[in-house]
């Protein structure tokens, strides 16, 4: 059975973007991006909503055309290639870069998908990742909170009708500040 990991940079207050979609606030500097490539490497599947997907398909698959870019981005970029991507929208046309565009309730493709899949998969996009948590999908959230306070924007986590009761398995802190907490349900 698979496991699904919800995992993304995050601000001290909770944020995920600004409350204008802004993410440059966020810029993993290299010692961070290798950590998270290790982990990216790993993945079987990732699961995202339209706009992360948009957002990442704007900018991952010509990052190795630039020779100007970080190593740690040029790795980057060849893993996200290479990762199933599996898009769940419906209103995008169509779905590239290694992606399969679902337009069925992402709730149940997602029960299914972990039946069915072995190994960890994870869901991008605060969005998405809500109405997952909120049906006890997610198995467990990585968070790599940095030193900065938004003061509102989207929150990592959604409004929940009962606590959720999660274990701390792992915690690393990084120079630039950046704290990575893992834990699990």
């Amino acid at each position: 059975m698979g496991k699904l990991i919800y995992s993304m940079f995050v601000s001290l207050d909770g944020f995920v973007e600004t409350s204008d979609g802004g993410l440059d606030w966020s810029t993993p500097d290299t010692q961070l991006h290798r950590f998270v490539n290790i982990q990216a490497r790993d993945l079987v599947a990732s699961l995202y909503g339209r706009r992360l997907y948009e957002l990442m398909v704007d900018h991952w698959p010509t990052v190795e055309d630039r020779p100007e870019n970080p190593r740690a981005d040029v790795d980057f970029a060849r893993i996200w290639r290479a990762t199933p991507k599996i898009v769940f929208s419906k209103t995008l046309e169509q779905a590239d870069w290694g992606s399969r565009l679902i337009r069925k309730n992402a709730v149940e493709e997602v029960f299914r998908l972990k039946q069915d899949t072995e190994g960890d998969m994870d869901v991008g996009g605060p969005t998405l990742a809500a109405e997952l948590i909120r049906h006890g999908l997610v198995d467990e959230y990585r968070m790599f909170v940095f030193p900065v306070v938004l003061g509102g924007g989207t929150p990592f986590f959604p409004e929940l009708e009962t606590p959720l009761d999660l274990h701390l398995v792992e915690t690393h802190t990084f120079d630039s500040g950046v704290v990575y907490l893992r834990y699990r349900v």
